[in-house]
């Protein structure tokens, strides 16, 4: 594999000070943090290298991906890729439930009642609790929401119900401070928390800008983290692939990249204030970026040496076997990495029927670091958890002597295609199974798991026009 290395004295690297990152003295290592074009259209790529080891003056890097241009080092975003082993996390209390490492995985669902109708949000509540959630999350949109929130708690309480709840906050600081008095957990956006979602009204940022928009962020945030730290409160830095901020998208696109740094802002107000109650998370609605975005988080913190447990979950993975599947893709490769210490399987259905397959997927992940099976030692050499391509396949071999050309029938993406016989378009119902495609009153339908190709070796009689086959087909 091609490698590169960059001089210290190089004019577009920045040595930053590791004590500002919280990263071990006894580290030793130089790090490439970030690699971003600025306006006057030079590379700026920030380092981070730790005083033990003065004398060292270029750090060696390997392409992002195969043919990438951005060059980065290796990190570790995992404790073994060839087993199961969960990920050492410090312990954070959500109300009277321990998350991390040392705790089970966490089980959790959000409401969908309004939450100003306190006696439905509270009887929603109560049947998440016995369907054996961990932890319930109520959307909190204004004022009359946060009023709400103190009536949903202490009838819950009355009804001895104490299962932890968690304000959902976007666009409203105010709101988070006043719901942090009564609520567990504080969930904040950092893409519209003290920002607007990305307007593109501005498209550059110098670096004063960009200095002055950290400032804002600051003073608007501070404010939540004192109350949360006084009451005892829980924070989740729930960054959404969806609503990054002008200065974020400026800066590092919409990319992994810039979820991680967006995380990361709120992350160093809340050390600098010596609050450390505080989780992360990574959503995506594609599972790809969703994964991507988590191992790259993992790796940063383990360059900086934080431990911080990680909430799991695909945005709006939809309903059925699309949502399921698309949950189980996203959040079980991170458990099977040992990542993850609470999840939610977000569905557009009934809250509480996120709970099962939540609870098969939390079984799973703890089963696997458990037993720690896992397979023979092997180089890694594919996966790249900085950018993401579209996978390749192999091209089908043609075999000499036939007459098409299966060459052409597998796309390179590695798209899926199944062989299909003329027996098999006499049985609709039987060949739109084998398909796997979703029946809606007898008709399919294409799902998350259908093939996207079907190749015919021979087709129905031209002279029979009403045959089942050609319906199929058709």
């Amino acid at each position: 594999m091609a490698t590169g290395s960059v001089p210290t004295s190089f004019t577009g690297v920045q040595i930053r000070d590791h004590e500002r990152f919280g990263v071990a003295k006894s580290s030793d290592f130089v790090r490439v943090s970030d690699l971003r074009r600025v306006k006057f259209g030079r590379n700026r790529v920030g380092v981070i290298r730790s005083s033990s080891s003065p004398g060292s003056e270029t750090v060696e890097l390997e392409p992002a991906s195969a043919g990438s241009p951005l060059l980065v080092p290796r990190q570790k975003y995992c404790e073994s890729i060839h087993k199961t082993v969960r990920r050492k996390t410090r312990t954070v209390m959500v109300g009277n439930v321990p998350l991390g490492s040392e705790h089970p995985i966490r089980i959790q669902t959000m409401t969908t009642t309004d939450t100003k109708d306190v006696a439905a949000t509270v009887e929603q509540v109560m049947r998440i609790a016995d369907r054996g959630a961990d932890i319930v999350r109520i959307t909190v949109q204004g004022r009359k929401e946060a009023d709400a929130c103190f009536e949903i708690k202490n009838s819950l309480v009355q009804k001895n119900y104490n299962i932890p709840l968690v304000a959902d906050i976007h666009f409203a600081p105010p709101i988070a401070i006043r719901v942090s008095e009564c609520f567990d957990k504080i969930r904040v956006n950092p893409g519209n928390f003290a920002d607007r979602r990305a307007q593109f009204e501005k498209l550059e940022y110098s670096e004063d800008d960009y200095q002055k928009e950290l400032e804002h962020i600051e003073k608007v945030f501070t404010p939540l983290v004192e109350k949360c730290k006084l009451y005892g409160r829980a924070i989740r830095i729930g960054t959404n692939h969806g609503s990054l901020s002008d200065r974020i998208m400026s800066y590092y696109g919409d990319s992994p990249r810039g979820m991680v740094e967006s995380a990361f802002e709120y992350a160093r107000i809340c050390r600098k204030l010596d609050f450390h109650n505080f989780v992360f998370s990574m959503k995506a609605s594609n599972p790809v970026v969703m994964v991507q975005a988590y191992r790259l988080l993992v790796a940063e913190m383990n360059v900086l040496g934080w431990d911080y447990p990680l909430h799991l979950g695909v945005t709006e993975a939809g309903e059925g076997e699309d949502g399921r599947m698309k949950s189980a893709i996203g959040i079980g490769t991170l458990l099977m990495d040992g990542l993850g210490d609470t999840i939610r399987v977000s569905l557009t259905e009934p809250p509480e029927e996120e709970i099962d397959p939540c609870r098969r997927l939390a079984n799973i992940g703890m089963k696997a670091s458990e037993l720690q099976k896992g397979v023979a030692p092997f180089e890694e050499k594919n996966r790249r958890y900085f950018d993401f391509q579209r996978r390749s396949g192999q091209l089908p071999v043609q075999k000499e002597g036939e007459e098409v050309d299966f060459r052409g029938v597998l796309h390179r993406d590695g798209s899926v295609l199944m062989s299909v016989t003329l027996d098999q378009l006499k049985v609709p119902e039987l060949l739109y199974r084998s398909l796997a495609t979703k029946l809606v009153v007898g008709m399919p339908y294409k799902d998350l798991a259908t093939v996207d190709s079907i190749l015919l070796r021979e087709l129905p009689p031209q002279d029979d026009k009403n045959s089942v086959s050609k319906h199929a087909l058709k």
